[in-house]
């Protein structure tokens, strides 16, 4: 996990090193554009552990920066680093025990995606991601109590995988953007996490603003 999570910084720094150091010959050259984005976030995850019922997003956000690198005419790389909510609630119904949990995971995310576009204003990307739990914890309100705990980042697979979909609409320099984004990766791997998980992994809807600065 160390080694993932140092490959993973790595390639963010380098990201952040492009888009800090080589704006300004971006915007002298016109070759890269260079912005940043926030939005909402509406977050499930995909198990089936038992006595779970009337599963539930959770809304969140996300923020962070973006460069687009054109590679012709009518196709681009856009990688971005993000900060991103993920997770679900769900009822729970086990031995006679009735509730609710919410489950809390944030992550520092690195898409990579293939821009297509259809004229001036329109883009389609898809592409993967790889993302890294910065930490997680559940919201607990039922028979087994209520409050905020954390739940230990060793029961989850630290690195989170998938792919991701969607499509951006500029107005000049704004933009409006849409994605989807599905795991592949189980999200939990141990102890409590995958006894209420099971084998779940993270979907998740985007809904963007953004503007470029160049």
């Amino acid at each position: 996990m160390k080694k993932s999570f140092s490959t993973l910084f790595a390639t963010a720094a380098l990201i952040a090193g492009t888009i800090f150091f080589n704006s300004s010959d971006a915007l002298a050259q016109g070759r890269t554009r260079v912005g940043v984005k926030g939005g909402l976030n509406a977050s499930s995850l995909f198990y089936d552990s038992q006595g779970a019922t009337n599963k539930n997003e959770r809304i969140g956000f996300h923020v962070g920066l973006f460069a687009q690198a054109p590679v012709g005419e009518f196709f681009a790389i856009q990688p971005e680093l993000l900060y991103m909510t993920k997770g679900a609630s769900a009822d729970y119904n086990f031995v006679g025990f009735n509730g609710k949990n919410t489950f809390k995971l944030n992550y520092a995310e690195l898409p990579v995606l293939a821009t297509f576009k259809l004229g001036q204003a329109v883009e389609l990307q898809a592409g993967p991601y790889i993302a890294y739990l910065l930490n997680s914890n559940i919201n607990s309100n039922g028979d087994f109590g209520s409050g905020n705990s954390a739940i230990n980042r060793d029961n989850f697979n630290k690195v989170d995988y998938g792919v991701a979909g969607g499509l951006n609409i500029y107005f000049g320099k704004a933009f409006i953007g849409a994605r989807y984004e599905q795991g592949l990766q189980q999200i939990a791997n141990s102890g409590a996490a995958k006894t209420l998980l099971g084998s779940a992994k993270n979907g998740v809807g985007l809904l963007s603003v953004g503007f470029s600065l160049n």
